[in-house]
């Protein structure tokens, strides 16, 4: 099991650094923002814009990933077409990968059935070569992805390629960042949603989310999106329950103010209590991962805006572990290292 300790057992800062003078709405407290996706026919341009969004954001960096996709979708690509441009400003842009690639590996493989040695020793050594080109995880991965600009996606979230992932991302000290609904039982598809392209029935799949966190209690995986469920089963006591039990789950704060998601974090702008209590219980567990697209969209209010104001309404020793500390912690010297100046601590 991964060890934990607060702030003062580990040496590191108990209060956030103060940000410099910048636009409205930037954060209070230096930040990660861990999960954002990019224009991949244009990955200096999404460099460029995201660059400029770290002062204006107060963000320290920001952690692009590929969406979610399958072989059968004529838009999928991967770590390689934005790892080029991103590597030119180490500690500032970084790169999760296997998207499109070791995602769609696995949701091949639930289809079909196919999980020989061949498909294994096919998925280690494109995990292992993503990792040799500079990735610092895994992500973004799905067992659960509803329709919307990828296709419907499932795959079950203990396969045996998912575990073998699992070891591989032990092995490497790097995080797998997971997409996956909330489906406690099997269900039908909720409401508000459309069948076809999503399934008509939902598979039962907190049970097996626990399998892969038992698999291998060295792999940290990140359930992506906390903040945005799209089931209604994502609540802060199935969170509560599952980071209680397994020391290897971490999660990322989604907000959107275009389609708040069910179990919303913010109400009236304000957290809510029940939110506010699970971020301080487990303030060694969580992250910023708001789903920002760069360049930014045109719209009045960006997803990251939403997230900082969040972020800005936690006590400061919470504050600080979920902004910077946390993520040294999850990424290890991949991304540690940048992160010193910060008061984040890998070994926390």
């Amino acid at each position: 099991m991964l060890a934990t300790c607060s702030l003062s057992a580990c040496g590191a800062r108990s209060e956030p650094v103060k940000p410099p003078a910048g636009p409205p709405g930037a954060s209070a407290t230096p930040y990660v923002e861990a999960h954002t996706h990019f224009d991949n026919k244009d990955a200096a341009g999404s460099v460029r814009a995201a660059l400029a969004a770290l002062d204006r954001q107060n963000a320290a960096m920001i952690l692009f990933q590929m969406p979610p996709d399958t072989f059968d979708h004529p838009g999928h690509y991967d770590a390689e077409v934005v790892l080029a441009e991103a590597k030119q400003h180490p500690g500032k842009i970084g790169v999760l990968g296997g998207g499109g690639t070791l995602n769609a590996m696995i949701i091949q493989a639930a289809a079909s059935g196919g999980d020989g040695a061949a498909v294994r020793d096919q998925l280690k050594a494109r995990a292992e070569q993503l990792l040799q080109e500079g990735v610092v995880g895994f992500g973004e991965l799905t067992a659960e992805h509803f329709s919307g600009g990828t296709p419907y996606q499932y795959a079950p979230v203990d396969h045996p390629l998912y575990l073998l992932l699992a070891d591989i991302a032990a092995e490497h000290d790097v995080p797998i960042d997971l997409h996956i609904e909330a489906v406690p039982e099997d269900m039908a598809l909720p409401d508000g949603l459309k069948s076809p392209p999503n399934a008509p029935q939902l598979h039962a799949n907190i049970a097996a989310l626990e399998r892969l966190l038992d698999h291998n209690p060295r792999a940290r995986v990140i359930w992506a999106h906390a903040g945005s469920d799209g089931t209604g089963y994502r609540t802060p006591e199935l969170c509560r329950k599952l980071l209680a039990a397994h020391a290897n789950l971490y999660m990322e704060i989604k907000t959107d103010p275009r389609a708040h998601g069910k179990n919303y974090p913010l109400a009236d702008g304000k957290l809510t209590p029940a939110w506010l209590a699970l971020f301080t219980e487990f303030s060694d567990r969580f992250i910023i991962g708001s789903d920002q697209h760069y360049p930014e969209p045109d719209e009045p209010l960006q997803r990251w805006q939403e997230a900082v104001a969040l972020l800005d309404q936690l006590p400061p020793d919470v504050r600080v572990k979920i902004a910077t500390q946390n993520v040294a912690h999850i990424y290890g010297a991949r991304v540690a290292s940048y992160l010193t100046k910060y008061g984040a601590d890998s070994k926390h």
